[in-house]
């Protein structure tokens, strides 16, 4: 009868908060121990230590040429490739039950020689380049292991490390490589774990197994001691590390912090005084086609005027050609400037963040994480001996039951042939055990000549006295500081050869150099017209003649002045909004130029009030039309995008009237109004504001201000007459319309232009 049973019946009421925090800490640590973080001992996440046991088992190890010969030249590795897709078959099938992509991936990153100091894998194919193109798939690539790689695997067979089921209790994993590769320091790591990350740069492996060996020396050497043998990070992609000593000695020291680096590069001249810069080195993890894509974003946008052109010409080394604008254009200045918009310049962080020997995550400073390393060293250095003191043991008792078989030839020889069981009897007469008789049993005929018994006792001498060495090499920490030492100079002759990539060589930050030193500074005229059509002809032209210039029909000049193309520009609208054009970037002389509307986010109901261009400390006289006004400084106002910025705040119905340079010695402002009532009081009674309002001018019954001025008041006041005769007038007496701020005002001197301007 068959059992039908209510689904619901296997439902358990519990607190939601419980059991999402339950399984939200199981997937944490999951990923923080077995996926993201490296471990200290060997340097290795999960996945990269599974890639390479399974090659290593895959007998894809390196050989035919000794290691120095291997480190120094890769080629001479006769072990043949083998297929990449055959290694993610096993590594996922067997160890890693992930996605096959995933694992190809942390493979290809592995072969790439410049994204590891010293790769632990040796591919053959497209396994991407430092431009970011992808790798070619599985089935086109090949691979085997490097030299560093079996130098980190070193030892496996010798009982150095444990071992642990794989995922489906078929096979078996170590759990840690023992070999004496720093491969955590020597070619860096960086995840991302649930509630924290690891970023730790590439170094240099003899610069590390030189601090090693201090500390094994002295092992109260201090965090300054070990910055005076690593002296930082060393990318596989060069360039030139520009911290100070002090900012890289203290994230050593903390293990977290950041390192700016630079790309490197060289000045090459052209002839007749031209140059060109030659970048040969960039920033770690930085990709080429982006970066050149970066420079050249900077010519298009007219954002580096200095800048003339960039060209790739990379082959196997990078050749990254920069062309200045002109043979005058100073070349740190441009890389200055190159290095401050640009990746040319960036920053790589640290953080120390791994897992230890208890597979607990810790953040050490460079000091720890090598006393760590050590002692993962000396305990694989002990396990080793007595893995080999139990090999030498195994190896005695069956050379001891050999020995005593020749010294009794003839019967044993006897036993053998007269004995139905003469395993039994040879054990009770000799005193055997059962493995040694057994061994007696079956040694070969050949085994019996006299040479063999000298070799076999020549062997037992031998064994004894290396087991006396491993004995004494197990009880004395002494000389397992010995051995260490010994064998990390064996290692360090063998890398000694790589030298170290990355310049340390302490710069300043990037300097942010002003645009006008960018600019060649030429003398132009710049010539707006009523319809807002802009233009700038060459040379300072008499500003009169402004006037015969063509226009469009129905337009004509409207404001012209002389300026130089280093020059900010001020347009001013009428509803007190100021814009900032770059006189470099004004169109030429020919034709009618260009709206000015194009270059600024101008509204078209919106009137333009003026041009002018900013001197450098000027100060601006600004008023609306309904008498309101302020001081402001033109280094205040300048606008930095298109959309401008509100300086003056205008009232409903009312618009930016006055904008007036203020001259130097200026002590007295003088306003009149469409009333024509004339008004002058002093410059102080004026706020100076960036943005605002203001303060009343003049007061008004009816109509508005019209214009004002500032002027020094021992001067007076000047005004042309009219008329083709270009006479001036002046009033140099202007007590009886001193009065304060705010008044109305009296009517003007006799002859005062009927327009009420000054």
């Amino acid at each position: 009868m068959t059992d039908f049973r209510d689904p619901f019946d296997s439902i358990r009421d519990h607190p939601f908060d419980a059991a999402l925090s339950e399984r939200y800490l199981v997937y944490a640590l999951s990923t923080i121990t077995a996926r993201s973080l490296p471990d200290l001992r060997d340097g290795l996440k999960p996945v990269h230590r599974r890639l390479l046991w399974a090659m290593r088992l895959l007998r894809m190890e390196p050989g035919g040429a000794s290691p120095d010969v291997l480190v120094a030249n890769p080629a001479r590795n006769t072990t043949p490739y083998k297929k990449c897709a055959r290694v993610v078959g096993d590594v996922i099938g067997k160890y890693h039950p992930h996605g096959d992509q995933s694992v190809y991936d942390a493979m290809v990153r592995l072969a790439q020689d410049f994204s590891l100091r010293m790769p632990l894998v040796d591919g053959q194919g497209n396994f991407g380049n430092i431009d970011g193109d992808n790798a070619a798939a599985m089935r086109y690539t090949e691979a085997r292991l490097t030299q560093a790689a079996s130098d980190l695997m070193a030892g496996l067979d010798e009982g150095t490390v444990d071992f642990r089921p794989t995922y489906n209790g078929e096979d078996e994993e170590p759990e840690v490589f023992p070999g004496l590769f720093p491969n955590l320091l020597a070619n860096g790591a960086t995840g991302i774990a649930v509630g924290m990350a690891t970023s730790i740069p590439p170094h240099n492996v003899t610069e590390l197994i030189d601090a090693a060996t201090m500390l094994i020396d002295a092992p109260d050497s201090d965090h300054a001691a070990l910055m005076q043998v690593v002296k930082g990070p060393d990318f596989p992609t060069g360039g030139v590390l520009v911290d100070n000593q002090a900012i890289i000695s203290e994230a050593y020291a903390t293990g977290r912090g950041s390192f700016r680096t630079r790309a490197r590069w060289h000045k090459e001249d052209g002839g007749r005084g031209t140059w060109i810069a030659v970048v040969t080195q960039i920033p770690y993890q930085v990709q080429k086609s982006k970066l050149i894509e970066q420079i050249a974003a900077l010519i298009n946008d007219r954002k580096l005027p200095i800048l003339a052109d960039v060209r790739d010409e990379s082959d196997a080394e990078i050749r990254i050609v920069i062309e200045p604008r002109a043979r005058t254009v100073d070349a740190d200045m441009l890389m200055d400037s190159l290095f401050r918009l640009t990746d040319l310049e960036n920053r790589f962080s640290l953080n120390l963040n791994v897992l230890d020997a208890s597979h607990t995550p810790r953040v050490l400073g460079l000091r720890a994480v090598l006393i760590e390393w050590l002692k993962h060293q000396v305990d694989v250095l002990v396990r080793r001996a007595r893995h080999r003191l139990d090999k030498i043991a195994a190896r005695l008792e069956l050379l001891d039951g050999y020995i005593i078989a020749y010294l009794n030839l003839d019967r044993v020889i006897e036993i053998i042939r007269t004995q139905d069981e003469p395993k039994p009897v040879m054990m009770e007469e000799f005193g055997l055990n059962d493995r040694q008789a057994e061994a007696i049993l079956n040694m070969r005929l050949r085994s019996l000549r006299k040479l063999e018994e000298m070799e076999l006792r020549r062997e037992h001498a031998d064994l004894v006295k290396e087991r006396e060495e491993l004995e004494k090499l197990v009880d004395s920490p002494a000389r397992q500081r010995t051995r260490l030492k010994r064998d990390l100079a064996a290692l360090r002759k063998r890398y000694e050869a790589d030298a170290r990539r990355t310049l340390v060589q302490e710069a300043g930050p990037a300097r942010e150099i002003p645009l006008e030193a960018m600019i060649d500074r030429e003398p132009i005229t710049v010539i707006l017209s009523e319809r807002g059509w802009i233009r700038a002809m060459s040379g300072h032209r008499d500003l009169v003649a402004a006037d015969t210039l063509k226009f469009k029909e129905g337009d004509g000049p409207m404001i012209a002045f002389h300026a130089q193309t280093t020059d900010k520009l001020l347009l001013a609208t009428s509803n007190g909004r100021f814009f900032t054009l770059g006189a470099d970037k004004l169109p030429g002389g020919r034709g009618f130029g260009d709206p000015v509307r194009l270059m600024v986010d101008l509204d078209n109901d919106t009137q333009i009030v003026t041009l002018m261009p900013v001197r450098g400390g000027g100060k601006l006289l600004l008023a609306a039309s309904d008498g309101r006004g302020f001081i402001a400084a033109m280094a205040d106002i300048i606008a930095e995008t298109r959309k401008g910025k509100q300086v003056v705040n205008v009232r409903e119905g009312g618009r930016l009237a006055v904008i007036r340079p203020i001259p130097d010695g200026a002590d007295s402002v003088a306003v009149i109004g469409e009333n024509r009532k004339l008004l002058v009081f002093a410059l102080s009674e004026m706020p100076e504001m960036a943005r605002g309002s203001g303060v009343q001018l003049q007061r008004y019954r009816d109509g508005g201000l019209s214009d004002a001025i500032a002027f020094r008041l021992a001067e007076g006041l000047s005004w042309r007459m009219g008329g083709e005769s270009g006479r001036t007038r002046s009033e140099p007496d202007l007590t009886p319309w001193r009065v304060a701020r705010g008044a109305a005002g009296r009517m003007p001197p006799v002859g005062f232009p009927r327009d009420n301007k000054f």
